[in-house]
């Protein structure tokens, strides 16, 4: 039995974590009964506040997504990989320009005292950081990848966009 081809995997990945993101808060928020009394329709929810910051993150996905997804595309579509200077330089600023946005965006958690969300905001920020700086180089390395004209390493350099890109959001939600 074969190995799948890239394609199919990178388009496999990226779809069950586009799945996984939009459907998994609402799925985890769902109200699994069905009848409610009065007295509990006017209570909050434990927890609101951090799980509106996750919904909210949400949004930031299309940000990052759509161009980090162009570029995987084309170069998923490319004969054997390989993309032109013009094109790859034009498709990967902006993938960069796009996870630069989405980190600038990033909401902050402020839960507790004003210490302790300040910590929890300084941790989640590096987090953010920390998955924007591999998510750039690991597009760094699928541009060499799709310009150096030997496409055996396009691969690689594609499944680690595609880890790059699910560190980010999992950051992205403070998970």
């Amino acid at each position: 039995m074969g190995v799948p081809p890239v394609r199919r995997v990178a388009s496999t990945v990226l779809c069950a974590a586009l799945l996984a993101g939009v459907t998994g808060p609402a799925a985890f928020a769902a109200d699994a009964t069905p009848h409610r009394n009065r007295a509990a329709a006017q209570e909050p929810v434990p927890g609101a506040d951090k799980l509106l910051t996750h919904v909210n993150s949400l949004g930031l996905f299309g940000t990052v997504l759509q161009p980090v997804s162009t570029l995987l595309d084309a170069v998923l579509k490319a004969d054997r990989g390989q993309l032109s200077a013009d094109q790859a330089n034009r498709l990967v600023k902006a993938a960069k320009d796009a996870v630069a946005k989405a980190g600038a965006a990033a909401p902050g958690t402020s839960t507790g005292s004003a210490a302790q969300g300040e910590l929890s905001l300084a941790g989640r920020n590096g987090s953010v950081s920390e998955a924007q700086v591999t998510l750039t180089k690991a597009i760094d390395t699928l541009q060499k990848a799709a310009t150096d004209g030997q496409g055996d390493q396009v691969s690689g350099a594609v499944h680690g966009v595609l880890s790059g890109l699910l560190g980010l959001l999992t950051s992205l939600l403070g998970l």
